[in-house]
């Protein structure tokens, strides 16, 4: 008998490796277990019909009906919570993009033969992702917002210590005990993360931007393989110029610069220029690529030339580092309840000082570059 304290989850994927690989790990996780695993959609709505999940994972390609044909008739009939689970590839990642625009609420990359670290970090990220997914407010069809589960249902287990944030961090810089050297300067940058429902909410608030806006740089959380294709997505409709970040790139006015997936961004200031740097390192705040790593770089660099922005996700990444950013004076936005998908991220920053405003997300982009031209 399913226990009702867990959050409940169906694994939907023609691969039977796949299915006991997902199973194994789901069932490890605290207070979740998998309650139905099928090998295609119509196997999942005989199991609908027994009963419902808190959340489904849910194979992009099989060969009986493909995952974005069968989300966008679950989320007419039978709305929930789905996670895509995509292989690295790039017809793959094109899919599990269009499931997000029809109704998924996060992404996950299939799991594979790899080394004991890189299986705990994607076990990791797997359960966090449950966890975001079954408190997640989701888009039905309908367009509306909508959720199945209450938050106390589905807790998140504790969030990395704040020791992940000391000096001795490899990938991220001691926090300055002061930041009054840095001169104020024409040009700006708009600083952003994001998590849980951020890829809607990034295309919402970068469309409202023009072409020739101050740089922005991006962190959000994705796996490896699919952050590429998330910036050419938004190259696509979005004024500005928008790229997966390499090494080095310059951060210049019209651009938009989206941290890889898998790999930590962090500003650099060379006299008038600012360029960044990607690079590999462990998990900060649970994450890598982690918004703290990015809005640290950004306090200790850029000051008050910086507008921060935090976005829907859960967890509590960013909410240290914004508020060591509005400590270097820049001005800093969150996006509100209403809006979030999970209020989580931009709630917490709000809890530890970090925000100025908090608004809709439809709101927050005309407010930033006000406040740039001020």
């Amino acid at each position: 008998m399913p226990d009702p304290s867990k959050i409940s989850v169906m694994v939907v994927d023609d691969s039977s490796t796949a299915r006991r690989i997902l199973t194994d790990i789901v069932n490890r996780g605290q207070n979740m277990e998998v309650i139905a695993a099928v090998a295609d959609p119509f196997e999942a709505v005989a199991q609908l019909k027994r009963r419902t999940p808190d959340v489904m994972i849910l194979d992009v390609q099989m060969p009986r009906m493909d995952g974005i044909t069968f989300l966008k008739k679950l989320m007419v009939q039978h709305p929930l919570p789905v996670i895509m689970c995509s292989s690295l590839t790039e017809e793959g990642s094109r899919t599990s993009f269009e499931c997000l625009e029809n109704g998924a609420v996060e992404i996950i990359a299939k799991p594979r033969a790899a080394t004991r670290e890189v299986m705990q970090e994607l076990e990791l990220r797997i359960h966090d992702t449950i966890r975001s997914a079954a408190v997640a407010r989701f888009r039905s069809r309908s367009g509306k917002l909508t959720s199945s589960r209450s938050e106390t249902k589905a807790a998140p287990t504790p969030f990395v210590p704040r020791a992940k944030l000391s000096p001795d961090e490899v990938v991220l810089p001691p926090r300055s005990g002061s930041y009054t050297k840095i001169p104020v300067t024409p040009q700006k940058i708009i600083a952003l993360g994001a998590s849980t429902g951020g890829t809607d909410a990034i295309k919402v608030f970068l469309e409202q931007l023009p072409a020739n806006c101050p740089p922005v740089i991006i962190v959000q959380h994705m796996p490896e393989g699919f952050t590429a294709s998330f910036a050419n997505r938004l190259n696509a409709t979005c004024p500005m110029r928008v790229k997966e970040a390499r090494n080095g790139d310059l951060v210049e006015a019209g651009t938009v610069l989206i941290a890889p997936g898998s790999y930590h961004m962090t500003l650099r200031r060379t006299g008038s220029r600012y360029t960044v740097e990607v690079k590999q390192g462990p998990l900060v705040s649970r994450h890598r690529p982690s918004v703290d790593v990015l809005f640290r770089s950004v306090a200790q660099n850029a000051g008050k030339n910086a507008v921060g922005v935090i976005l829907t996700g859960m967890g509590d990444d960013g909410a240290l580092c914004m508020k060591e950013m509005r400590d270097a004076g820049s001005y800093n936005f969150a996006q509100n309840r209403d809006t979030c998908v999970v209020f989580g991220m931009p709630n917490e920053a709000i809890k530890h000082g970090g925000v100025q405003e908090t608004l809709p997300l439809e709101k927050i982009a005309p407010r930033v570059l006000a406040k740039i031209l001020s």
